[in-house]
């Protein structure tokens, strides 16, 4: 693992570490995708959010947040994005997408990946370290470092382009199901979405709205509705299906 890092902090320039996203970019893609800087609304709480990137390696290479100053999110949230990323990274394959609102279902228990959310905890010195005027910069302490950690709920999703997966994407700061559509509309504006399959048939990995009053999931990969109108924007997005119907 140590020389798989070694190799990706020696391919690139700036951080030293390859990323398939530029932090500039994604902090204007960011700011285009959730309402309080100027973007639509994506049903929930609309809050500012964190954003973060691992490359295929898995190690963390670009970190940014919507607001002005890293209070303008909650400051929790910036380690669940990076932990998200590093779950849509680690379950996702050339050929097939996971998303981290598609592994809800399976990681309850009697499902069959049961347990996995505690499979591979955080790494505290990666998540904790550094100073809080550097968070979300590039020069963000987490750069460069694998964070670990593997989320169940909706907001982390696999990057593509035309060649295959070069990583993933983590977004965390409202609704579990609003970062998810936040994490759909800024890849597409990255250009990363070129998904190949996924759980679900026909919209590859979109969230999946299928548990009914009993608590099942028909698809086996359902997602929980939030409280606001983030299902009814996933599906207008193209990025989840509502009802017991995987389409």
């Amino acid at each position: 693992m140590l020389a798989r890092q070694s190799a990706a902090q020696d391919s690139s320039q700036g951080t030293g570490v390859s990323c398939p996203v530029d932090h500039d970019h994604l902090v204007d893609i960011l700011k285009k995708s959730v309402k309080p800087s100027g973007g639509p609304s994506n049903g929930g709480l609309d809050n500012h959010e964190w954003a973060a990137v691992v490359n295929r390696q898995g190690i963390v290479c670009a970190i940014a947040f919507s607001g002005t100053k890293p209070d303008d999110q909650w400051r929790g949230c910036q380690a669940i994005a990076a932990e998200k990323a590093n779950t849509a990274n680690a379950f996702s394959l050339k050929d097939k997408a996971m998303a981290t609102a598609n592994l809800y279902t399976g990681a309850q228990p009697g499902g069959f990946l049961f347990g996995a959310a505690s499979s591979n905890p955080p790494i505290p010195d990666t998540i904790n370290a550094g100073q809080s005027q550097d968070f979300g910069t590039q020069h963000d302490p987490m750069i460069g470092k694998q964070v670990g950690g593997v989320i169940v709920f909706g907001g982390g999703v696999a990057l593509y382009d035309g060649n295959g997966i070069v990583g993933a994407l983590g977004v965390s700061g409202d609704s579990s199901c609003a970062d998810h559509n936040v994490a759909w509309r800024v890849r597409h504006l990255l250009g990363l979405d070129h998904i190949p399959s996924g759980v679900n048939p026909n919209m590859k990995d979109a969230i999946i709205y299928d548990i009914g009053p009993d608590g099942k999931s028909p698809s086996g990969f359902g997602h929980p509705k939030c409280n606001g109108k983030e299902d009814q924007i996933a599906v207008d997005l193209g990025a989840g299906v509502s009802g017991n119907v995987v389409r």
